[in-house]
């Protein structure tokens, strides 16, 4: 049985890697990089502005993050889902209403795991009260942009924190080298890798009545645990087309070396922006960018001057 469960597994990668190569699994864009100096292992339109969709919301659940570990901020306090959560209301999403009260953590969850609209604006507003000005969303959003200037994503714009793109006169835009650089910040912080790598999580929401549920959260990010996946976030509008941002990592390398133990972090990350099979793709990228990986380190991890062999 186990002989047989590898032969499909294996099977089924290469049928990905054929898949990808024939033309029927292309993107608009791809970048496959080094997570921990952010060295681009290969890229394709890597520098092309392009709508995101929801993996927006990694900025947004990066903020909070970072909010609540400079303020010391609890994240199991409440926050009440606002009134413009109303229009943001997805098939997709948990169903929130206005007034209805869930914590920070759950709402983290909501909005990474589920990709649940309403969740980040919620979040967005709660943590933008306490930065000021007279619209919270418009300045958490602030707060997402100088972000994403501190990381260099000088290519990226945000308008919202859910990363819907028709609610706009002018849609937000990111590139797939800008959000490479977002997702290995991102997971570097393990509070937010351990919310990205949950493929169900339950959560408590507590309406406007007092009442309180349960509700069961479910990963949109089917290679979850495929080839060591624990992350990042998917991402789909009209616009944007089919996105995804995957990461994995391996066993760190340590090396000895005058008697001291040197030892680097190996986690590469791939991100695909305008696929026709996101999964399919992104997952054949990943076993090839660990083929560069390996090639790249082997040659001592230059950061410039390095080219993937083809």
């Amino acid at each position: 049985m186990k002989h047989i469960t590898r032969f499909l597994s294996i099977l089924a990668l290469t049928a990905a890697l054929l898949l990808a190569h024939s033309g029927r699994a292309q993107a608009t864009a791809y970048v496959i990089a080094d997570s921990t100096t952010g060295f681009i292992l290969e890229s394709s339109g890597g520098a092309k502005k392009l709508q995101v969709a929801s993996l927006t919301k990694i900025a947004t659940a990066m903020v909070v993050v970072d909010w609540s570990q400079a303020k010391g901020q609890d994240l199991s306090q409440l926050a009440t889902v606002p009134d413009s959560a109303a229009a943001l209301v997805s098939p997709g999403g948990v169903g929130f209403h206005p007034g209805d009260r869930c914590s920070l953590r759950d709402l983290l969850y909501a909005a990474l795991m589920q990709s649940d609209n309403q969740a980040a604006e919620t979040l967005a507003d709660h943590v933008g009260r306490s930065l000021g000005g007279e619209a919270p969303v418009g300045s958490f959003v602030a707060q997402m942009n100088a972000l994403a200037r501190r990381l260099g994503m000088v290519r990226t714009r945000f308008l919202n924190p859910h990363g819907l793109d028709s609610l706009e006169r002018s849609a937000p835009y990111s590139t797939a080298e800008d959000l490479a650089r977002l997702a290995s910040y991102a997971m570097a912080d393990s509070a937010f890798r351990f919310h990205v790598s949950q493929k169900e999580r339950k959560i408590s929401v507590t309406a406007a009545t007092g009442e309180s549920s349960a509700y069961l959260l479910r990963n949109t990010n089917e290679l979850l645990g495929v080839n060591a996946i624990d992350g990042v976030k998917t991402g789909t509008t009209r616009k944007a087309g089919q996105c995804v941002i995957v990461s994995a990592a391996r066993t760190p390398e340590s090396v000895e070396k005058e008697g001291k133990v040197f030892v680097t972090p190996r986690r590469i990350n791939v991100v695909v922006l305008g696929a026709t099979d996101r999964f399919n793709f992104a997952a054949s990228l990943l076993q090839r960018g660990w083929q560069h990986y390996d090639s790249w380190a082997a040659a001592g991890r230059p950061m410039k001057g390095w080219k993937p062999a083809r």
